[in-house]
């Protein structure tokens, strides 16, 4: 009898949960399938779960059609001043042939006209060297990677600024072609299934042992390097002054200088900040708190101004460099942040079975710790460089002329003069573009590498 109550009482309270799952949790019914059950599902789940909807839907609509109006139906394609846009339709539509007679300088600046092919090979070069990080058949893909970080600035400084080149200068451009065309002679090798490239060529050059194709990768790469010190020779590009960079050119400059800088300057400051030798940690911790305790504007304000009161007499630092330090000094303190909460996320198991490996601190962290910090803190990692592409408008204090600086200069120019809606509307979708598509990488690097996967 005992038995047959406590089965009953099972069962009633199995019955009872069922009857309480949410809405939501339930499977949908056997006769709706396929986009039916999807909506019952998840938009009609309920009398509040519809009424949602409903006015989500609403106000998707109110806003479309309002930007469809003025952005198309009501809009100007053709005229040649804002007068005469606002004689066709007032302001009910946008007056796009302002936008795009400044296309040029919101996205080069002041950049000379005859000379923006190098902007665009500078682009075109950086495209190139990154495509081996997407082909599967590219082993060495992390050492492309991190020779893209730090050559390709060294090629493209040279690309973008031109004028006379001293022997360390030419010896550093002609390190970044020679981490390019190593970059792309190693693709070809692997993608054809030949092996890195240095091995390669060692192997065609006679080499039989392990010591031989090392000896012989290094002549290899030697004489990478000759050919192109002969060809950074025969560059002799025209100097263009920084202060006529500007627009989308000089944001992406400014935000991918602190990009690059950021994370690994975040990780060594985290690693300095936990460190248990106290001068390492003092120091990190106040640069840290100092960084992260003032305002970016008032740090551009400090570089700018007062800077050059603290050099000697006849020495001056160019003006984007400073707004580029200060970014750099700035972005690190944020990011030295997110790194140490990622190595506090790290359970002390995992320090525990490195040490019982064997394994020194250097080798645990760069090898088993840094790796699982870094994995799990891509989102908020992203989340820093999408700011710092945002935060490059500040610049414009300082009297760089970024994107933003360029999109108010057309509100100025006596043909357009008041123009304000149109080219702020064009330069929101440009910075919507790059911050989306950033979002969406690092959301699929996410998938690939397992970081939201439940434990």
């Amino acid at each position: 009898m005992a038995k047959e109550q406590k089965t009953s009482g099972a069962a009633a309270g199995a019955a009872a949960f069922k009857t309480f799952t949410p809405m939501a949790a339930r499977p949908a019914p056997k006769d709706l399938t396929g986009v039916t059950a999807w909506l019952r599902t998840n938009l009609f789940s309920s009398v509040p779960s519809a009424l949602l909807t409903f006015l989500g839907l609403w106000i998707a609509w109110s806003v479309l059609s309002a930007l469809v109006s003025w952005g198309w139906v009501n809009a100007v394609f053709q005229a040649s001043s804002r007068r005469e846009c606002l004689d066709k339709v007032g302001l009910s539509g946008a007056c796009w042939p302002g936008v795009v007679v400044w296309i040029p300088n919101l996205i080069y600046g002041l950049y000379p006209k005859d000379q923006v092919w190098r902007i665009n090979w500078g682009a075109l070069l950086l495209i190139v060297w990154l495509l081996p990080l997407w082909l599967p058949r590219v082993q060495s893909k992390i050492i492309i990677g991190f020779s893209t970080v730090l050559l390709f600035p060294l090629l493209a400084s040279y690309l973008f600024l031109g004028g006379p080149k001293g022997w360390i200068w030419t010896a550093l451009i002609a390190v970044g072609l020679t981490g390019f065309l190593w970059s792309l002679l190693t693709a070809a090798s692997e993608s054809l299934g030949g092996g890195p490239f240095l091995r390669l060529a060692a192997r065609l050059m006679g080499a039989k042992t392990a010591e031989e194709e090392a000896q012989r990768g290094r002549l290899a790469l030697l004489g990478l390097f000759a050919i192109a010190v002969l060809l950074v020779t025969q560059w002799n590009l025209d100097f263009v002054p920084t202060r006529v960079w500007g627009g989308l050119f000089l944001t992406l400059v400014i935000s991918g200088f602190a990009i690059t800088f950021s994370l690994p300057a975040g990780i060594i400051l985290a690693l300095g900040r936990r460190s248990k030798m106290p001068v390492i940690s003092l120091l990190c911790t106040t640069f840290i708190e100092l960084f992260r305790s003032v305002p970016l504007i008032t740090i551009l304000f400090m570089f700018n101004t007062m800077l050059p009161l603290f050099l000697p007499a006849g020495v001056e630092v160019n003006q984007l460099l400073r707004a580029i330090v200060a970014v750099c000094l700035f972005a690190s303190a944020y990011m030295a942040e997110i790194v140490r909460g990622g190595l506090q996320a790290i359970p002390r198991g995992q320090y525990e079975a490195a040490s019982a490996m064997g394994l020194g601190y250097w080798q645990s962290t760069s090898l088993i710790i840094m790796p699982q910090a870094l994995k799990i803190m891509i989102p908020n990692i992203v989340g820093i460089f999408i700011g710092l592409l945002k935060d490059t408008t500040l610049v414009s204090i300082v009297g760089l002329f970024d994107l933003l600086s360029m999109a108010r200069a057309i509100a100025r120019d006596p043909g357009w003069i008041g123009l304000f809606l149109e080219p702020m509307f064009f330069i929101t979708v440009v910075y919507f573009i790059f911050c989306f598509a950033m979002s969406q990488y690092s959301m699929s690097l996410e998938k690939r590498l397992g970081a939201g996967e439940r434990r």
